[in-house]
């Protein structure tokens, strides 16, 4: 598409089919390209479709085509979510993504030797990097299958037989990725990003104690090609957040007031991005294109401008900025930008809905969450029904993970919702013990128990859906993780989609025990003791630690243990002697060979425990002591 000097509109073919046929209206597009098994699956439309299947392209001629593209021509439009109730179409041009590849391929250092797997759908606009960054690289680029791109267990084999040097996550599908047990296989990782929603420090700390790869915090609104800002994190960074950084080449980051004033450190103000890479606008609305693209007051460019993010910034000391928050009802959540007026705006299209208001809630942490409170008429609404009506209309991340009934809104003296009077779903009648059948198996009871605890619910009916409950592909992902430790089986992620309820997802469980598809632990060997082995990545990065800041007490995790009854010393000394001989790591230093840290055990030995007699000691003294 782009080398004939087309612009492409990437659409979710899983979109409801009111949703799809108006992107492709709205886009303006001539071309419909699509693949054989995905026909049947695409509602009706009127527009000339290609599938890419068969000797198609084997008929094609080979000879290059000719192009009057200019940097300043579309290259693809991406839809995002709109506070009008209907999403809007961003469109970039070549200038603005190219130079995007090209600080990504320079700044970290991006050769033909590496290797990048391709994990965002494509309707996500890092997935532009992912596939025309390694390209222009001379890289290799790996596409992992569509349905398994958050199966944690999957991109680790994948990461580990194909060598990947180069991912990408957004920030809560790392967390999970992280909490998978055989993560630190991954070694031939180089550079991670992640982007798309805020980056936790408790998620960067786990990042360095589970891989050794750099970790890098990526910025910017898809109305600013991909990336506007980065921050590559440190381990020995213990701080509370993770900035967002500063501007990446050939951009500007700028934290104002209200009068268009740059806010001093420390205080809080809009965060404005200017510089190459805007986005032309958005395709049909030139009024919120000017209201949000507008004029650059530090710029003598003629024609340069701003992009107004809404998003809440502060300088840090060190000239970093930090995201804060933001200044409307626009929410991420798992790495997708929500308007929430859009789905406010779908719930009030409802006959029998009075008032609505959408919030997003973190009740437990690292579950970040959409939850509907809705007033309804004359007549008896059902939260089931009001989801099958969303689910007709908006794509699967924008459905509530609860739908609450509520006689009125809780509003302020100034009539403005209360948000704050919201109460917590959990405490509401959510519908979940409808037609409740409780386990009868084994299985069945865990899968129950499990569901309860990731879906923030009482208990779980058998027949229960697991979307239906609030559940979400992250938390499939999780369910599946959790089946694999409780069972030693391996099911796919696409089971939990192909099998939402407890009573099927258990008879799935049962089949992959029975055909002993049980996970195998691979046979533990002893390494050579004449040999030095080299250090972990985490012995790596402790011991680099503690050459900056020697005998430093940081990773000491301190203890005290009241022992009553008689004491023996020669059984105590003996059994810490036999502790230390079954635990090498007890018996391990690190000793400098060829200039290079290395792990040598101590061969076993009786270990000495020195007594010091208290006894006479008066109870004045050891409290002074």
């Amino acid at each position: 598409v782009l080398k004939a000097g087309a612009a492409y509109v990437p659409i979710d073919h899983n979109h409801p089919a009111e949703r799809f046929q108006w992107l492709l209206q709205d886009s303006g597009a001539s071309l419909l390209l699509t693949q054989p098994h995905l026909l049947k699956k695409l509602p009706p439309v009127e527009l000339e479709t290609v599938s890419l299947g068969g000797d198609l392209l084997d008929q094609q001629s080979g000879k290059n085509v000719s192009s009057t593209v200019t940097a300043d021509n579309l290259a693809y439009i991406i839809y995002t979510s709109g506070s009008t109730g209907q999403p809007r179409a961003v469109m970039i041009p070549h200038r603005g993504i190219c130079n995007t590849l090209l600080w990504r391929r320079e700044t970290f250092g991006l050769t033909s030797s590496d290797r990048l797997l391709s994990n965002l759908p494509y309707s996500f606009d890092a997935s532009v990097w992912q596939i025309f960054g390694p390209l222009i690289a001379g890289a290799a680029l790996f596409l992992t299958k569509p349905t398994r791109y958050l199966d944690s267990s999957y991109l680790v084999q994948k990461i580990v037989a194909e060598g990947i040097t180069i991912t990408d996550f957004i920030p809560s599908a790392l967390q999970v990725f992280l909490e998978e047990p055989d993560v630190d296989r991954c070694r031939s990782l180089r550079h991670v990003f992640s982007g798309g929603e805020a980056l936790t420090s408790a998620i960067r700390n786990t990042f360095f104690v589970r891989l050794g790869a750099s970790l890098h915090n990526v910025y910017g609104p898809t109305e600013t090609s991909v990336d506007a800002a980065y921050w590559t994190c440190d381990p020995a960074d213990k701080r509370d957040s993770v900035p967002i950084g500063r501007p990446i080449a050939n951009k500007q980051l700028y934290v104002l007031d209200e009068h268009m004033r740059v806010v001093p450190i420390g205080g809080t103000g809009e965060i404005y991005i200017g510089g190459s890479g805007l986005a032309r606008g958005y395709s049909g609305l030139p009024g919120l294109t000017a209201e949000k693209f507008v004029p650059d007051p530090f710029s003598v460019t003629p024609g340069a401008r701003l992009y107004c993010t809404g998003d809440l910034g502060s300088y840090r000391a060190d000239g970093a900025i930090e995201h804060v928050g933001r200044v409307d009802n626009q929410v991420k959540i798992r790495g997708f930008r929500i308007e929430l007026n859009e789905i406010e705006a779908t719930l009030k299209l409802h006959d029998e809905v009075r008032d609505c208001v959408v919030v997003a809630r973190e009740d437990t942490p690292g579950n970040k969450r959409l939850v509907a409170y809705v007033a309804g008429g004359n007549t008896v609404l059902s939260s089931r029904d009001l989801r099958r009506f969303l689910e007709g209309k908006l794509p699967s991340y924008m459905w509530p993970a609860a739908i609450v009934l509520i006689d009125e809104l809780p509003r302020t003296e100034s009539g403005k919702v209360d948000r704050r009077a919201l109460p917590a779903p959990e405490a509401m009648d959510l519908e979940h013990d409808e037609g409740f059948a409780a386990p009868r198996t084994q299985i069945a009871d865990l899968l129950a128990e499990v569901w309860a605890q990731l879906l923030s619910v009482k208990r779980v009916s058998i027949h229960d859906n697991f979307f239906a409950l609030g559940g979400h592909s992250l938390l499939a992902a999780r369910v599946v993780s959790r089946v694999r430790e409780a069972f030693r089986t391996e099911i796919p992620l696409r089971a939990l989609f192909e099998h939402p309820t407890i009573a099927s997802l258990a008879e799935v469980v049962e089949v992959a025990m029975k055909d002993d598809r049980g996970l195998q632990s691979p046979p533990i060997t002893a390494f050579p003791r004449h040999q030095n082995p080299p250090m972990s990545f985490a012995q790596q990065r402790l011991w680099f630690i503690d050459q900056l800041d020697p005998g430093h007490p940081a990773y000491n995790m301190p203890g005290a243990v009241r022992l009553s009854g008689l004491l023996d010393h020669a059984v105590l000394e003996k059994s810490l002697s036999e502790i230390v001989r079954r635990h090498e790591a007890l018996r391990t230093s690190f000793p400098l060979k060829d200039g290079a840290p290395v792990q040598f055990v101590a061969p076993p030995a009786p270990l000495d425990l020195p007594v010091t007699d208290l006894r006479e000691l008066t109870d004045r003294d050891t409290q002074l002591n």
